[in-house]
């Protein structure tokens, strides 16, 4: 099915900032920046997309906890890589009341400082490992760069990050793969493409071994990174001493992993499936997932009301999401155009000619479309269509974004795909890491890290060095 086009791509800033607002997702007018406040359409995205994750997490043993905002100075201190990067960027309370504070605290920046200190507490034998946490919670960073709504903000009003104890490097190692796997079923479930690579050891998780990150691409050509995997070894377990008694009777510091995921899981569906008219919701996770509009026609209203009342109940027994939009102050154009933006995924149309046909029109949000038919049918239609939606939307979001995966063998070419703005582009490199920090800086652009999602035998030489080459590395403008 062809989609609605997407005119002018490069506007994409502009385009999601008006949309969060017209479509009632949030308001980034806040008197503080680099927040926002979620909007009651936007909460419900907002939960629906979470309470996948949510699941995914429980059937994966799991989990929910909440651990508080403040993390003491003295507790961020102990690891001393991790608060040398968030230092800067972390806000701080001085104050109780009018008392200057003794120690001072943090409003999170993210939490395994504050998870650590209790961990001591809880963890004491082999028996109490495992031990996989997870929280959704806001955090707080000092962003000196433009703030963005959602992409970039000061407060992260909904920031998933779980947090797992193991008891050697090998169940960490395969907590990581479980990671990747949960991640993968949560942005397939709402049909966004991604790349998966290992990020650079340069600009890793500040005290992991290494970091997993999932990519996507905006229709202006920059990367979101929406996803994070890392593996912590042991470097906050020996900060903090936590450690457990083997079955040998040995103590032994804890293994660690840690993976997030924050509000940008929202925004990458709005910017994956939107396009001029606005929101395109996968049916899966819209608070609405059809549409009743009336089309009255003289004194024919009463009888259309009540064939839409009718089918609103019929699809509520269905557990179809369903508003009935009868609103006496706004035209059916208009109505079309408030859901439209909203990204409901079906409109069903009752007009005089529906009723005497005993029909009704439905039209779906993705391609704009119209069809009829028979009441009788239409659960059966709109459940089918739903799927249908779901499919279409998938195979158009990977096809989009595999057209915009570049493999070039030199500097050149990926000079001017990266000027261009073409998305991410593969080339091959010796994996020195001053070779990976010049490709950076002669490129003008970041190194997203080595594919984690293809296999293939490396066969060439470094883009930067000439030196045979052992990786392919992915460079991006991203946001």
């Amino acid at each position: 099915m062809a989609a609605v086009k997407r005119k002018d791509w490069s506007r994409y800033g502009k385009w999601f900032r008006r949309i969060l607002i017209d479509a009632g997702i949030l308001d980034y007018r806040y008197p503080i920046k680099g927040c926002g406040v979620w909007l009651p359409y936007g909460f419900k995205i907002r939960r629906n997309v979470f309470q996948i994750l949510r699941n995914l997490l429980d059937s994966t043993g799991h989990d929910e906890t909440l651990f508080p905002l403040m993390i003491p100075e003295t507790a961020l201190a102990k690891e001393s890589s991790h608060v040398g990067s968030f230092e800067e960027e972390c806000y701080w309370v001085t104050h109780g009341g009018t008392d200057l504070l003794k120690i001072k605290y943090a409003l999170r920046p993210t939490s395994e400082t504050a998870i650590a200190p209790m961990l001591k507490l809880w963890v004491r034998s082999h028996a109490d490992l495992p031990l996989k946490l997870y929280q959704i919670v806001n955090i707080f960073r000092y962003e000196t760069k433009a703030t963005r709504p959602i992409l970039r903000m000061r407060e992260v009003s909904t920031f998933k990050e779980a947090h797992t104890s193991h008891a050697t490097f090998e169940d960490a190692e395969e907590q990581v793969k479980e990671a990747i796997i949960v991640y993968k079923d949560f942005f397939d479930a709402m049909d966004v493409p991604y790349r998966i690579s290992k990020r650079p050891e340069w600009d890793k998780f500040p005290g992991a071994l290494y970091s997993v990150a999932f990519d996507m691409i905006c229709p202006d050509g920059r990367t979101l990174q929406v996803g994070t995997v890392h593996n912590l070894g042991q470097n906050f377990s020996k900060a903090f001493d936590i450690t457990y008694e083997t079955e040998k009777g040995e103590q032994e510091h804890i293994w660690q992993t840690c993976y997030g995921i924050s509000g940008r899981a929202v925004a990458a569906v709005l910017t994956v499936h939107g396009d001029d008219y606005g929101v395109v919701l996968p049916p899966k996770i819209a608070p609405i997932q059809a549409v009743i509009i009336p089309i009255p026609y003289k004194n024919k209203a009463e009888q259309i009301n009540k064939a839409c009342k009718d089918i609103e109940i019929m699809l509520k027994k269905a557990n179809v999401q369903v508003k009935l939009d009868l609103r006496a102050d706004m035209r059916p154009g208009s109505k079309f155009y408030y859901w439209d933006l909203r990204g409901v995924p079906i409109r069903i149309e009752i007009g005089p000619k529906d009723i005497e046909q005993n029909e009704a029109t439905i039209v779906r949000r993705d391609t704009l479309e119209k069809q009829t038919c028979k009441i009788s049918g239409l659960v059966k239609t709109i459940q089918e269509l739903m799927r249908t939606m779901m499919k279409d939307l998938r195979l158009r979001a990977w096809k989009w974004m595999d057209e915009r995966v570049h493999r070039v063998d030199n500097l050149e070419d990926a000079k001017k795909l990266i000027a261009r703005k073409e998305g991410i582009v593969e080339v091959l490199w010796c994996g020195n890491v001053k070779c990976g920090q010049k490709l950076e800086e002669v490129i003008g652009a970041r190194v997203l890290g080595v594919p984690m999602d293809i296999e293939e035998k490396i066969d060439g030489n470094c883009v930067i060095c000439g030196k045979t080459a052992a990786d392919i590395i992915r460079v991006a403008i991203a946001y």
